[in-house]
């Protein structure tokens, strides 16, 4: 099969499709002719030799995809057929025209969503409902802050925490992707991050009120604005550390607003972890998807072999949505 290998830490340059064996399905596993993958910022991070795959995991990058059931490992029990059409939450692989993951990780696809659009669902989608509802029990007419509004993330969690009934700010860094957040993916309050300070416009636009949670893909460069943001009793869940690791946490207001700070990641989870997840996703998301509350986004598809050009656009920061690679 053709996958796609990481030669050295570095650009969009560095990635090589090569001609390898195809995966094995083992133990409790189902493997899957891919049809497209999901661009993530784990990948980047692990171009440019941030982000190594756990243990165990495949070198290949790539943490989504969707596809069809080509073939079954000893015990599998989800009750799934050959040729069935799926997506799959990965550890790693994804980058390639088949994969072997483990059954709890893996879905049918929603109805009413071709199978090349599917690629763009269950990594957001698993990150987005595992951090907003399972990690930080966002309610009804609470106020979430999420920062990145047209990335892949900030897309499905707009939708999700609207779907929800929260009331939703969003950040971005142009007067367009503030638009987009508010007329297309129905946003209550953007913020323009790069001409205003957003805790002072988010409390101004908010009736004096921080936000209760705080969703942010960016890490330390945040983290002081972020506890300045926060409600009483609000929650920050970090996902991402765009902006940097490490950053200067004012503990006086945090104990001042009686507020927290969590910081989670999705990929290195145990599959029964990653599988429960999935399982929420099923019942909680796909209905949604399905009914048309949530709209998958896809900002542009590449196919494997141009996978450098799809770095490269995704480093860009100008697509709205999900870029996928098509095999």
């Amino acid at each position: 099969m053709k996958a796609v290998y990481i030669t050295e830490p570095g650009g969009p340059e560095v990635l090589e499709v090569r001609d390898v064996d195809a995966p094995v399905p083992g133990q409790g596993e189902v493997l899957i002719d891919v049809v497209a993958a999901g661009l993530n910022r784990a990948d980047v991070q692990q171009r440019r030799g941030f982000y190594p795959p756990p243990p165990g995991a495949s070198e290949i990058p790539g943490l989504e995809v969707s596809g069809r059931i080509a073939g079954f490992g000893p015990g599998v029990s989800k009750p799934f057929s050959i040729g069935d059409k799926v997506v799959a939450l990965l550890a790693g692989g994804g980058y390639a025209q088949q994969v072997a993951v483990p059954a709890e990780q893996v879905l049918r696809v929603p109805d009413g969503v071709d199978l090349v659009t599917a690629a763009s669902l269950p990594e957001v989608a698993a990150t987005v409902y595992s951090n907003l509802v399972m990690t930080a029990q966002l309610q009804p007419g609470e106020t979430v802050l999420i920062h990145g509004a047209t990335g892949g993330i900030g897309t499905m969690a707009i939708q999700l925490a609207k779907a929800l009934g929260a009331r939703v700010a969003a950040t971005a860094g142009s007067e367009e992707k503030v638009s987009t957040a508010k007329a297309f993916l129905g946003a209550d309050i953007a913020i323009n991050y790069a001409e205003e300070d957003f805790p002072e416009s988010l409390r101004r636009q908010n009736g004096g009120r921080g936000a209760d949670v705080i969703l942010d893909v960016v890490g330390a460069k945040y983290l002081p604005q972020n506890v300045d943001a926060l409600a009483e009793y609000g929650r920050l869940v970090v996902i991402g550390l765009q902006g940097g690791t490490k950053g200067e946490l004012d503990l006086g207001l945090l104990l001042k607003k009686r507020a927290a700070v969590v910081a989670t990641a999705l990929r290195p989870r145990p599959v029964a972890e990653k599988g429960a997840i999935m399982t929420a996703v099923r019942d909680a998301v796909w209905p949604l998807v399905a009914d048309g509350t949530i709209r998958p986004l896809v900002a542009k598809t590449f196919p494997l072999d141009q996978v450098s050009a799809a770095h490269r656009y995704f480093d860009s920061g100008d697509h709205v949505g999900k870029v996928l690679l098509v095999m």
